[in-house]
């Protein structure tokens, strides 16, 4: 016979969900369709800025016209000194190097500017990409984090960051500074010697197939060292977090075998990639040098038989002195930003195998998107706002599964009256801790509803259904702050009053007092400064603190004494009377007074009722009651 006002039937099954390290998927050829798009997607960042883009291509333009001046002044220079018997113009001369020294110190100058308008244009484009990572983590669902590592996470928000960081402040202006000095050394030239320049229509096009030719075999590479970096990263915060484990269980040359391991793939990957990006700066710059010797050679012979009076002044092969001189100063900038822009073309590629996978993670699906995409969910607006909970909960036959095929709950129904506490217990696995995430829409069911309320929670918005839940968790979680801080998380505006009430409560008052600054007491690298228990009892505070109307715990008690326990539990019925409570525990003994015990073995309820009821009916409770205190 179960209790009045429950009814339970149905199943519940073993936890099936496998939480596993984000493994890389094997390496993906970037086509040059998603390589423009990411392009885009960039330049769109540069877009909410311009103002600050305007005035940088401004400045760039106006420095780079000031240099490209330089050469032709001192080819002038150079012809007011003469030839031969010619008498030497020291005023022209001091005229043309004067006019130099003015237009490379504006060039300078300017040059600084635009360094210092970069620097902010980019502070600005990685605080918001920064941020659209961080406000998308907080949207996505919790089956995000139960399949990514938090290792390779952080390495979105910081490494890949950063050097799309690097690539705006430096690379990008680089390119344009590139652009406009080509253009302008290339107009120059033809001025100059229009014949000359044809050498250029050889090296030119050899270093640009040998440029496009290395880049196509570096991208890929780029890519594979940020996702062995990612892993590397993950595997590190894993381990660190597991310090006390691995020295009790004296694991460290194993897990020091698997970081080397780890270690050498990353170390190898990023060897590869900059080995094969480095290749391409001086391969490219061997190709200008030769153009630069061929212009040596070419112009000094069309000099001499300038010279000679073989060929007239006006000729295409007319050259002076001076010209020569401008001609090689104008090819070195011709040929130099080539060259440079091979030499930042492997940081370009790893910008964007950065920008990739950070866009990946901006394009993730929310949680309401993933929601609304699942088909049991459709016609569910979940929208409606809960309001003036009493605490009725529903389930009708529910059946879920966290991976496609592998049903966890098989056909569970549960009607719990407001108010009610009930229990969920079960060997390990059973599919307890997924019933609340189901209550908690961390996850939605495969078909079936749930209440709250006579509501169905799809249609309601998950932070109103989540508001009118507190949960303690086996696992506790602690920020870096003050003792009152933390309990105050759900109540930021509790009064000390309340704070020491629910920390009473919670029976921690007396140690939080005993601290050198009591409730200000700071609490560094989640909580590391105190136990493990007093860690757990201000979670129990936390929870105590705000009044809503239905309380989950968790294993909430796993890691204090059996005699806190038990006061912890009194305190609790005190405080959430009238309040429905979902428990979890593996003690039984604290779980006497629940309304009804479910009992979850092998994927099916196969027991419920109240502790006397289930104890008199000698079954799989009764065993398992008996065996925690069996002598």
């Amino acid at each position: 016979m179960t209790n009045p006002g429950f009814m339970v039937g149905g199943g519940g099954g073993g936890l099936g969900r496998s939480r596993s390290l984000n493994s890389p998927k094997p390496e993906e050829k970037i086509d040059k369709k998603t390589k423009t798009r990411v392009l885009l997607r960039l330049a769109r960042y540069l877009l909410r800025h311009k103002w600050l883009v305007i005035l940088a291509m401004g400045l760039m333009i106006a420095s780079n016209l000031l240099a490209l001046v330089g050469p032709k002044l001192s080819g002038l220079a150079v012809d007011a000194i003469g030839y031969g018997d010619e008498p030497v113009k020291l005023d022209r001369v001091f005229y043309y190097c004067g006019l130099m020294l003015a237009f490379y110190t504006a060039s300078a100058v300017l040059s600084y500017m635009l360094a210092v308008v970069m620097i902010r244009l980019s502070q600005k484009i990685i605080y918001t990409m920064r941020r659209q990572i961080f406000d998308k983590l907080v949207d996505l669902p919790v089956s995000f984090f139960d399949t990514h590592a938090t290792g390779d996470i952080i390495s979105h928000m910081s490494y890949d960051v950063d050097t799309v960081n690097a690539s705006l402040s430096h690379d990008l202006i680089q390119v344009c500074v590139s652009i406009i000095t080509v253009t302008g050394s290339l107009i120059m030239m033809v001025s100059i010697s229009p014949t000359l320049v044809g050498i250029f229509a050889i090296t030119v096009p050899a270093s640009i197939v040998f440029t496009r030719y290395k880049s196509k075999k570096i991208r890929p590479l780029f890519k594979k060292r940020s996702i062995k970096l990612g892993i590397l990263n993950g595997f590190a915060e894993e381990m660190l977090s597991g310090q006390r484990v691995i020295k009790a269980y004296g694991r460290e040359e194993v897990i020091t075998r698997r970081f080397d391991e780890r270690n050498t793939d990353a170390v190898n990957a990023y060897y590869e990639a900059e080995y094969h990006g480095a290749i391409i700066g001086p391969g490219v710059n061997f190709i200008n040098n030769l153009s630069i010797a061929f212009v040596i050679i070419f112009g000094g012979i069309f000099f001499m038989f300038s010279q000679s009076g073989a060929i007239a002044e006006g000729s295409v092969f007319f050259m002076t002195l001076g010209g020569i001189t401008a001609f090689v100063q104008y090819s070195r900038k011709f040929a130099g930003p080539i060259n440079e822009f091979a030499n930042i073309l492997s940081d370009l590629q790893s910008a964007l195998a950065a920008a990739e996978r950070v866009f990946r993670i901006i394009d993730e699906k929310t949680e309401d998107e993933v929601s609304a995409e699942k088909p049991g969910n459709r016609g569910y607006s979940g929208s409606t706002e809960l309001t003036d909970v009493r605490g009725h909960v529903k389930l009708d036959h529910v059946k879920f599964g966290y991976l496609p095929g592998k049903t966890i709950i098989h056909d569970l129904s549960i009607d719990v009256p407001p108010g009610s506490t009930v229990a969920i217990v079960g060997p390990t696995g059973a599919g307890k801790t997924t019933i609340i995430n189901l209550l908690m829409r961390f996850y939605d069911v495969d078909s079936g509803r749930i209440f709250i309320d006579n509501k169905e929670i799809r249609t309601l918005t998950r932070k109103s259904l989540r508001r009118a839940y507190t949960m303690v968790l086996q696992d506790t979680w602690l920020f870096g702050g003050t003792i009152y801080e933390n309990i105050t998380y759900a109540k930021e505006d509790a009064t000390m009053e309340e704070v020491v009430a629910a920390a009473k409560a919670a029976k921690i008052h007396s140690f939080i007092e005993s601290l050198p600054d009591g409730y200000n007491t700071m609490i560094t690298d989640d909580g590391i400064n105190i136990s493990k228990g007093q860690k757990q009892l201000i979670t129990m505070a936390r929870a105590m603190l705000p009044k809503a109307p239905m309380l989950i715990l968790d294993e909430a008690t796993s890691n204090v004494d059996s005699r806190t326990e038990i006061k912890i539990q009194e305190a609790m019925r005190g405080l959430m009377k009238g309040r429905t409570c979902f428990i979890i525990a593996h003690r039984l003994s604290t779980i006497q007074n629940a309304d009804v015990i479910l009992v979850v073995k092998d994927g099916n309820v196969i027991e419920q009722g109240n502790h006397e009821q289930l104890m008199a009916a000698g079954g799989f409770y009764s065993s398992l009651y008996n065996s925690q205190f069996d002598q």
